[in-house]
């Protein structure tokens, strides 16, 4: 039986966090926009789940303990796998100027 050899493919993986889901989805486009112009295979935006981190907090300081308030924070997350990066690629993703509230995590894989 001859084996296949799995040719592993460097592939730079973006995670892309942001509390409003219009400003992370116009991101990601910048994103893939860019990629697609530099000539590279593009998987994604995948949409992961969303974090809801809920607080209750009493409304009154001392009496009233059945008054509460509920506060939600929503942590929207998106994936996007670029396969075959370049060194301009690289480049040119570190100088996008993306809006405030967006934060990128670059990893190699």
């Amino acid at each position: 039986m001859a084996k296949k050899e799995e040719v592993i493919q460097p592939k730079l993986r973006l995670r892309i966090k942001s509390y409003d889901h219009k400003l992370i989805d116009n991101s990601a486009r910048q994103i893939v926009e860019v990629a697609l112009r530099g000539g590279v295979t593009v998987v994604g935006p995948i949409p992961l789940p969303t974090d809801f981190r809920r607080y209750t907090v009493n409304r009154s300081t001392f009496v009233h303990k059945d008054s509460r308030e509920q506060f939600e924070l929503r942590v929207h997350k998106r994936l996007i796998d670029i396969l075959n990066p370049s060194q301009k690629i690289i480049e040119s993703l570190s100088n996008l100027n993306l809006p405030a509230g967006v934060e990128i995590e670059i990893k190699m894989v």
